[in-house]
């Protein structure tokens, strides 16, 4: 499993690795996953893998399959999670954006 850092929708700020920054993932069906904290930068956020859940936004399955989507050439009509600091901003579809510091 490789290291994978996000920038936050809301902020555009780095998700530090091992920092207490609070950080919701949404999807585009209204649900929420809450990492209070610690974030290791495998991807995990309240338990759920944001490639996996890229995937199922995508009418995909598996990790494997969201990565694949994240990394294609051609990304139009894609849907991507979001990750804010506010659980109270709705749900666009915007593309994750990476920290090209890996979360340090």
């Amino acid at each position: 499993m490789g290291c994978f850092s996000f920038k936050t929708t809301d902020t555009n700020k780095a998700i530090k690795i091992g920092s207490d920054t609070l950080v919701f993932m949404l999807d585009n069906k209204g649900n929420i996953w809450t990492q209070n904290g610690g974030y290791r930068g495998y991807g995990l956020f309240g338990g759920k893998d944001i490639y996996e859940l890229l995937a199922e936004m995508n009418g995909k399955e598996t990790r494997d399959e969201g990565i694949d989507i994240a990394y294609q050439d051609n990304q139009r009509g894609i849907k991507w999670p979001n990750l804010v600091t506010d659980e109270s901003i709705p749900w666009k579809n915007k593309k994750l954006k990476t920290d090209p510091r890996q979360g340090w």
